[in-house]
């Protein structure tokens, strides 16, 4: 079990770091001169979402780094991925998320709208219209599975599939969906088989661009990135061909790619936990208080070395935690028995610790923290927002507790 990070993960540091010099430094100054906001302050148009040139840099940075194999390490060399473990993943997410910022290289490493280990399942047909372009950068996705009233109770969802010969007939609405609004590709999890528990669920791939699919309202939300809305399908007809894995594989499906983003949070908090400390050290050093800096102050100074106890201590519990689980197989079906507890562990301790570091960073800056849009502000308002996202923690504490209870070794 090793926690060091690989040759090929130096390798591909180096070129993500000449990356951000000569290809996505350029795009943020030609964005800068546009009336849109910024990457992470995005201002929106008349139905609330992304303005258009903002949501176009991103993509030219995603097809950029998907054209230099850079933007899907994550997935497996069969696809045309970087086959890269989750030690080394971490590694890559520590290294994108401290370098970027807040800038727009965190759209060069895959994210909720890219390729992911669930969509791997798919069908031959479906690898080549959808998963390979999704590899490479080309088009977006975005996972479908929350509705407004069903968050993570997934088996009480009530978008259904029913067949029709060969083909299936969707109906429902899906809610809080990342990238509702640009998608070219859904993955929709819907009931096939009510009350058959665990294989009642299924997956399709569904068109961005299929009949009785709309893309409803925006529903602005703490992180104000335009990207979050709601959809509706009404008699949606996709092929057999279209359904991930077999029918019956929703709920493993998607819970293949919620632990996949439960697992990114260790490396993603890493790196803005120290991108945050670094300039909560630099801002204490140079503000002066009563004539002196107020990195003097003991007061400051405790507050410092708590953001560094944290940022540490949630480091470390991610590269132990994705250690084992890269012997233990991170995103098989079935998935391994100890696997669920340390996911959540990862989830919940990064999660817990980042807020704590956001919080701090703000408290830091006194008035200036308070800033709208500023890194600090808005990194604390992405730290209270992750505590919910991909399973909230204390669904995240209802799994450690069943890990443990269910051990021989307890």
């Amino acid at each position: 079990m090793t926690t060091v990070a690989s040759e090929r993960v130096t390798a591909y540091t180096e070129r993500f770091r000449t990356f951000l010099d000569e290809d996505v430094a350029p795009l943020e100054e030609e964005l800068a001169g546009r009336d849109a906001g910024s990457p992470s302050a995005p201002r929106f148009d008349e139905q609330g979402r992304m303005h258009p040139a903002v949501w176009e840099a991103r993509r030219e940075v995603q097809r950029r780094a998907g054209a230099l194999g850079l933007y899907a390490p994550h997935n497996s060399t069969d696809v045309g991925g970087g086959g890269f473990g989750r030690v080394e993943m971490h590694h890559v997410e520590e290294f994108v998320y401290r370098e970027s910022g807040l800038g727009l290289g965190l759209a060069a490493l895959a994210w909720t709208e890219g390729p992911n280990p669930a969509v791997e399942h798919c069908s031959p047909a479906m690898r080549e219209q959808y998963l390979t372009p999704l590899i490479t950068g080309e088009i977006t996705t975005a996972f479908c599975n929350t509705e407004l009233g069903v968050g993570s109770d997934v088996l009480a969802m009530s978008t259904h599939a029913v067949r029709d010969g060969s083909d299936w007939i969707i109906n429902g609405t899906k809610g809080w969906i990342t990238n509702s609004h640009f998608a070219d590709v859904l993955q929709v999890v819907a009931v096939t088989d009510p009350g058959a528990g665990t294989r009642s669920l299924s997956m399709f791939l569904v068109d961005g661009a299929a009949p009785g699919l709309s893309r409803d309202r925006a529903l602005p939300t703490t992180m104000a990135d335009g990207l979050t809305g709601t959809l509706e399908f009404r008699d949606v007809r996709v092929p057999a061909e279209n359904v991930v894995g077999e029918v019956g594989d929703g709920f493993a499906l998607a819970m293949s790619w919620i632990n996949w983003r439960r697992m990114c949070r260790g490396g993603m908090c890493a790196g803005w936990g120290r991108w945050l400390l670094e300039r909560a050290v630099a801002y204490a050093r140079q503000r002066h208080s009563g004539g002196r800096p107020i990195a003097e102050q003991q007061v400051v100074q405790h507050m410092l070395a708590n953001m560094d106890a944290d940022v540490y201590q949630a480091r470390a519990t991610s590269l132990v935690a994705q250690a084992e689980l890269d012997e233990l197989g991170p995103f098989a079906i079935p998935l391994h028995r100890e696997a669920p507890r340390l996911i959540s562990l990862i989830k919940v301790i990064n999660d817990e610790a980042f807020f704590r570091v956001a919080d701090t960073a703000v408290q830091v800056r006194g008035a200036v923290g308070l800033v709208q849009d500023s890194p600090e502000e808005k990194l604390f308002r992405v730290a209270r927002n992750l505590r919910i996202p991909a399973g909230t923690s204390e669904i995240q504490r209802n799994a450690i507790a069943r890990g443990l209870l269910r051990s021989p070794a307890a």
